[in-house]
């Protein structure tokens, strides 16, 4: 199979609305994501973030700038504040060049995002 353009998930929580976790958190995600997935970094489109409405300290964006995301066009978004909805949480949708099917790609879910997908395999 060739290489096609596929979109690859995540998700991940902070304790608290901190430059120094969000930093943390994304950092963590975005390394979890590329590794289980195996993406070169020449392989990535662009990255979008979405952060619920109590998040303030920063731009999440800016902690993948600063580990060599760059020259990736990124985005922030606010989500939708919905009641119930997960708190502190910021989300990653990444768009990519990859010879993965769908079915094969690992959409990675930390600390409590987890709780948004009970239908991913650990």
């Amino acid at each position: 199979m060739g290489s096609a353009v596929r979109a690859l998930r995540g998700a991940t929580t902070v304790d608290e609305d901190s430059k120094e976790q969000i930093t943390e958190r994304v950092v963590e995600l975005m390394r979890s994501m590329v590794e289980q997935n195996a993406v070169d970094h020449d392989d990535l489109i662009s990255i979008w973030f979405t952060a619920t409405p109590d998040i303030h300290s920063m731009f999440p964006a800016l902690a993948a700038r600063n580990i060599g995301y760059g020259d990736v066009p990124l985005l922030c978004a606010q989500e939708l504040d919905i009641d119930g909805a997960t708190p502190r949480c910021i989300r990653v949708l990444a768009h990519l060049n990859t010879t993965r099917s769908n079915a094969e790609l690992h959409h990675v879910y930390l600390h409590g995002a987890r709780a948004l997908r009970d239908d991913l395999p650990e």
